[in-house]
């Protein structure tokens, strides 16, 4: 019976089968592969993204939220409940979580290649390759130092060169995605700090690499003649890949032009190809993951190859395996096991050392080489990013036995302090500042009155809103004599794809939306259609339309359409409404998100602001311009506002095909509208205008006597039947609103009541607000010499609160 209980004890634990036969049947789903395997990756998607969502208004990476979602799984939180641990993260799962989040890896570094061009390297100037030589090599020798004391102290015996080399790739080590992330997120990424950033982390993250399959070849347990072959057989592959797979790529990639779809036979062979070079690097002995990311680098960055490859992998991956790996890394990680103040004394002295040796080494060779102040310094920290790279040194390290439990969750603390800290820090110390052309006339009635150029930049969301778009251009065109040029804005949130990161790339000049002058795409995907209508309707017509795409987080997406509104010197700024028309008629919100940055954009613009209310205007299609038969009406009431919509409807009445009605109120004190107001004299001026052009053209000028607000709102609905466009200021001096309930406030009383329910007409309508310098506080923020100034954040923040 001893014998046989011994025998049963020492008896290893089968290993799962793959799916179970049902909860039915008796089964714990918890006891099978599959169904474990879904629940984690379940679970990882939920917390990692949970903790995503929480630190965005940090505007932290979301590599931060996976690697404290995967400490916080592990047995550092969650994981110190056994009971929890062993249900769900069993230790006869661990391989085939680590297989998933290997693959999830090994395609994800595949990416990474394919988002490094050795072109831009190769062309990189003295100033980035002096920044990355100092970037590698001081915190390299600090990582050699601290290596003596950790291997005194806490990782006792281990083999001191696998240790030193270990130590210095994980302090030297810049996250090149996380750094492009922080960029983008920043508006940074194409302005001469980002791109110094950039080039400067691409020759790091190659050189990283390189010390990486140094530091692997030489933690084998063979002797130093096997690391030597190791390193040999390791080059010549990678030789064997540029002779030889490098012309098969390149020739799928030249069979596959700019317009057509790539087919799916080049996809399979190339990501074949990835794992084919993981299978013989990993053979060779340096990781799976060295074969993948040497065969992103080769492939050619040319045509829209590269850029399907990213689409077709990124998804799946960046969302479901990649965050695997966090967690796979998290229940490596005990927090616990730092305890006592030698081992928070070291913690310590690792992120000192980390900090002083990139921040200050890149500091240093910033000023020498005439980089600014400020801008050393935020390039200091910037250079200091870590993330995934750094946790995937670690992991080796901590598979080769260099490093042990303690030490691993020392240097996993380490990378994610000084990655939380580069955004905040990068915000509070470097401030671009702009120049800002002479900017004279900010409204539409100004640039009537000068007989000078009309700019307008047309903001839109979705393909849905160009032709209306388009056909509101074509009526504001007006004579020859005075040209119209449009910006058009294509709205686009800045994601979290790899492919984002490109997107920027293409749709952004010196930190800011630009135009593109090859008539390319600045976006991949609708931006191509985008392009082709507005360079259709420019080359049909004498409007310079010129297209551009904003590429940012809907927090901060304003702050593109105000910039750019400066520095175009545009008159009016158009902006979708948050809701879209539905097939019954009525508007449904695209998100309280949207809301905001109309918000946003009305409190802080340099120039007149109008919301598009679409309802087709129009129709479906663009009209051509000989068709152009629209019937539009101002309703006025007084007030800047009212004064500035008149004077755009002015300008578009000079549209052969536009009939102009002009409806102005008067009413009794019943309606506490002041007969005799500051703004009396203006309105007066500009109705009197307006009748002398009534006078000589298709203007047609009546006047309607209203008793009180259900009079307006009578008038209002028996004057929409047939009308295609409505024009209104925004803030009449209406004192009630003609609406019970207004929950558009930024539609003004008159503008909410045409966008409800109870206006059943199908006309489109535009509210129109007037340039109020009180509320400019971006023309004073960048200054050609001087310091940039910071618009207040508790105004954008009242304004949230407000819509909540």
């Amino acid at each position: 019976m001893a014998t046989s209980a011994v025998s049963t004890s020492t008896k290893c634990q089968p290993a799962m089968k793959t799916t179970s036969e049902g909860a039915w049947q008796g089964d714990d789903p918890l006891h099978f592969a599959l169904p474990l395997l879904i629940l984690q990756i379940c679970l990882v998607v939920v917390v990692t993204r949970s903790l995503a969502f929480l630190l965005k208004p940090l505007r932290q990476p979301r590599v931060i939220a996976e690697i404290i979602g995967g400490i916080l799984l592990g047995p550092s939180a969650l994981g110190r409940n056994s009971k929890f641990l062993n249900s769900v993260f069993p230790k006869q799962s661990l391989t085939v979580l680590d297989t998933v989040a290997n693959i999830g890896l090994l395609f994800f570094l595949f990416l990474v290649g394919l988002e490094l061009d050795l072109r831009s390297i190769r062309r990189t100037g003295s100033k980035a390759l002096a920044i990355a030589a100092a970037g590698i090599s001081l915190p390299f020798v600090l990582g050699i130092g601290t290596s003596f004391v950790l291997r005194s102290t806490v990782i006792k015996g281990a083999r001191q060169g696998p240790l030193l080399i270990f130590m210095g790739v994980a302090l030297s080590i810049t996250a090149f995605p996380v750094l492009a992330r922080i960029l983008a997120e920043l508006k940074l990424l194409t302005t001469d700090l980002g791109r110094l950033a950039m080039s400067a982390a691409a020759v790091n993250d190659v050189a990283a690499w390189i010390l990486l399959a140094l530091a692997i070849a030489l933690s084998g347990s063979g002797s130093p003649l096997v690391s030597l072959w190791v390193l040999l057989t390791a080059t010549a592959f990678i030789v064997f890949l540029a002779i030889a797979v490098r012309p098969i790529l390149g020739w799928m990639v030249r069979k596959s032009p700019e317009g057509e779809p790539v087919r799916e036979v080049y996809i399979c062979t190339t990501l074949v190809i990835v794992l084919a070079a993981g299978f013989v690097t990993d053979t060779i002995g340096i990781h799976a993951l060295f074969g993948a990311f040497v065969v992103g680098i080769m492939v050619p960055k040319d045509g829209p190859f590269a850029g399907v490859l990213i689409e077709k992998v990124e998804d799946l991956v960046s969302s479901l395996f990649l965050p695997l790996y966090f967690v796979s890394s998290g229940l490596k990680t005990n927090v616990a096991s730092i305890s006592g103040a030698k081992s928070w004394g070291l913690l310590v002295l690792v992120i000192t050392n980390a900090c002083v040796g990139k921040i200050f080494g890149t500091i240093i060779v910033s000023l020498l080489t005439r980089v600014p102040k400020r801008e050393a310094v935020a390039l200091g920290f910037l250079m200091n990013t870590k993330g995934l790279v750094e946790l995937i040194v670690l992991n080796i390290g901590k598979d080769r036995k260099v490093l042990n439990d303690e030490a691993f969750a020392i240097l996993v603390l380490m990378a994610l302090f000084t990655t939380f800290i580069t955004t905040p820090i990068v915000m509070a110390v470097y401030k671009p500042a702009r120049p800002v052309a002479p900017y004279k006339h900010h409204t539409i009635e100004r640039a009537t009155e000068t007989d000078s150029e009309l700019r307008v930049m047309a903001c839109f969301h979705t393909s849905r809103n160009i032709p209306t778009l388009i056909n509101l251009i074509e009526s504001s065109r007006g004579t020859s004599r005075r040209r119209l040029t449009v910006y058009t804005m294509h709205l686009v949130e800045l994601s979290e794809r790899s492919s984002a990161i490109s997107m920027v790339h293409r749709a952004r000049r010196n930190g800011l939306p630009f135009w593109n002058r090859n008539g390319k795409a600045a976006a991949s995907g609708g931006g191509e259609m985008v392009e082709v209508a507005f360079e259709a309707y420019h080359q049909l017509s004498s409007v310079s339309v010129r297209p551009m795409t904003a590429i940012s987080d809907l927090s901060t997406i304003h702050d593109d359409i105000i910039t750019c509104a400066l520095d175009k010197r545009v008159q009016l700024v158009i902006l979708p409404f948050h809701k879209m028309l539905q097939l019954d008629g009525s508007f449904e919100s695209i998100g309280h998100a949207y809301h905001v940055v109309n918000q946003k954009v009305l409190h802080h613009a340099p120039c007149s602001v109008a919301i598009l209310v679409d309802r087709g205007l129009g129709g479906a299609a663009q009209v051509s311009a000989k068709d152009v038969e629209y019937s539009i009406c101002v309703l006025f009431f007084g007030g800047c506002d009212d004064r500035e919509a008149l004077a755009y409807a002015s300008r578009m009445a000079e549209h052969p095909g536009i009939s102009l009605t002009v409806t102005r109120f008067i009413t009794n004190n019943s309606l506490n509208i002041p007969l005799v107001s500051e703004d009396n004299t203006a309105d007066q001026m500009a109705i009197e205008a307006c009748k002398a052009k009534a006078e000589e053209g298709n203007i047609k000028y009546q006047e309607l006597v209203v008793d009180d607000h259900a009079d307006v709102a009578v008038a209002i609905r028996d004057m929409g039947k047939g009308i295609n466009l409505f024009l209104v200021g925004q803030s009449p001096p209406v004192s009630e609103p003609l609406l019970e309930r207004q929950d558009c406030p930024e539609l003004g009383p008159v503008g909410g009541f045409l966008a409800s329910r109870e206006f059943t007409a199908t006309a489109s309508v535009l509210v129109v607000q007037c340039y109020n310098p009180e509320k400019d506080t971006y023309s004073k923020r960048y200054t050609v010499e001087g310091e940039a100034s910071v618009v207040p954040a508790t105004m954008d923040q009242d304004i949230e609160a407000q819509l909540d």
